[in-house]
């Protein structure tokens, strides 16, 4: 249980802004910045105690857009990788 990491304020704030202003999740954060989710979840509940986050009730507009957006981003991707194996698979059918 000694092996805890101290992370300086400004990295705390700016991990809670990710899950908060950014949309992140608080796995993806943790997964991105090498803390873990419980970390970050309680820096979120710190700041918005302290009033330098919004309150959870209030939803950040571009949050909202961000995840939007995140999943836009993946399913086109997805699709773009359909797209290469099919004109792969049709480009050695016309040898």
């Amino acid at each position: 249980m000694g092996n805890r990491k101290r992370y300086a304020r400004e990295f705390q704030l700016e991990a809670a802004r990710l899950v908060v202003e950014g949309g992140y999740t608080y796995d993806a954060a943790a997964e991105r910045l090498g803390a873990t989710a419980w970390s970050i979840r309680e820096w979120v509940k710190k700041f918005r105690a302290s009033g330098e986050l919004p309150p959870a009730a209030r939803v950040v507009p571009d949050a909202e857009e961000m995840k939007k957006l995140r999943k836009e981003v993946s399913q086109l991707r997805m699709e773009n990788a359909i797209l290469k194996k099919a004109a792969a698979y049709f480009a050695k059918e016309s040898l």
